[in-house]
């Protein structure tokens, strides 16, 4: 199979931040276990800090994805796309470590964010940028 090396590097951000998914899921199904709590968040602290960070990581990584792609589709580079996936899956990690951890430190989580928003940011600047050489 011949893949444009561009959407490889959205392939790999994408199943990397598989991963992640898949360890925020078991963290809330491990809370859900350890807390007794079946359905929602019973109101205790643990399992609303869980479920944000699984929350959080859904709101930020697939529209991260579908802008990767169009940025894929629309020419830009291997190296550009690599390193906006690189920012997204190490913001992601970073803030998934901060709520998954009982006490964890503030900056990761402030660094997770700050990089996961300079994800977004540069999509969103190179997809307007595309859009502008499209149009003009």
């Amino acid at each position: 199979m011949t893949l444009m090396p561009p959407l490889a590097a959205v392939m790999l951000t994408a199943g990397l931040c598989g991963l992640i998914a898949l360890w925020l899921m078991a963290h809330v199904g491990r809370m859900r276990d350890t807390l007794s709590i079946p359905m929602g968040d019973g109101g205790h602290p643990r399992m609303i800090r869980a479920m944000r960070g699984q929350a959080n990581f859904i709101e930020f990584v697939p529209l991260t994805l579908v802008f990767m792609v169009l940025l894929a589709l629309s020419g830009w580079g291997t190296l550009v796309l690599y390193a906006i996936g690189a920012a997204l899956v190490v913001g992601r990690f970073l803030h998934a470590l901060h709520f998954t951890a009982a006490d964890a430190p503030r900056w990761q989580r402030s660094g997770g964010a700050a990089l996961s928003g300079l994800a977004v940011l540069a999509c969103t600047v190179l997809l307007l940028v595309t859009w502008a050489g499209m149009v003009f």
